[in-house]
């Protein structure tokens, strides 16, 4: 077993979810309550990582953001940040591509929401902070909590963008779906079946944790 690996990719899954909840929740509810011309161009950039081959988007971002980008050499000359076979460069590869996990369940949520609600909130004479606290968020809660379980799952099992970006650098970018495959292509088929069966069974355990803490708000509404 890889224990390394493993951490490394809960390491990764949270900090995907500590940057894309607070974006995916301003995200989301903007695209809920808000028309414009160009909403239908916006959303399609929002699923477009979810229709994309992993590599795809992986080489896009490792072209664009590589040392030999402009991009890329502005950002090394001008901070020394790099942005490619590292953990940072992983953080925003996963965060670019979980963007359809986190946003859309998030919009769907509030816009299940009657708009009336919000009316009435205001006659009561709540503010729009205390509508959004008060009133949207708890009903919106359930299909947030689907959005970041969704989201730190699929961190844990991304392999095509992870491996553009990162390669397979032991302790820094090797994850658990990378540590699978390097096995798998080292006949280490044992060790292999042990870290797919952990990582099947964790994505189970955080589906259904999600599933139970959903029915159970839902009940006590």
């Amino acid at each position: 077993m890889d224990w390394q690996s493993l951490v490394l990719s809960l390491e990764l899954a949270a900090a995907t979810l500590v940057v894309l909840l607070p974006a995916g929740l301003i995200a989301g509810r903007w695209l809920a309550r808000t028309r414009f011309k160009a909403k239908a161009l916006v959303e399609a950039a929002v699923v477009l990582p979810l229709v994309l081959p992993p590599t795809v988007l992986g080489y896009y971002l490792l072209v664009s953001l590589g040392a030999g980008s402009p991009l890329g050499r502005w950002l090394l000359e001008t901070f020394d940040l790099r942005l490619t076979f590292n953990f940072p460069g992983l953080l925003l590869a996963s965060v670019v591509f979980n963007i359809p996990f986190m946003v859309q369940p998030i919009q769907r949520a509030f816009e299940s929401i009657p708009g009336n609600l919000a009316e009435a909130a205001a006659v009561s004479g709540l503010s729009a902070w205390q509508t959004f606290w008060r009133v949207e968020l708890p009903l919106a809660w359930p299909g947030i909590l689907s959005a970041a379980v969704l989201t730190f799952v699929h961190t844990l099992g991304e392999f095509g963008v992870v491996l553009m970006m990162g390669g397979s650098i032991p302790g820094e970018t090797r994850t658990i779906a990378i540590s699978i495959y390097d096995r798998v292509q080292a006949f280490d088929l044992a060790s292999a079946d042990r870290m797919a069966l952990l990582l099947l069974l964790l994505s189970l355990l955080a589906v259904a944790a999600s599933f139970f803490a959903t029915a159970r708000t839902l009940r006590t509404k």
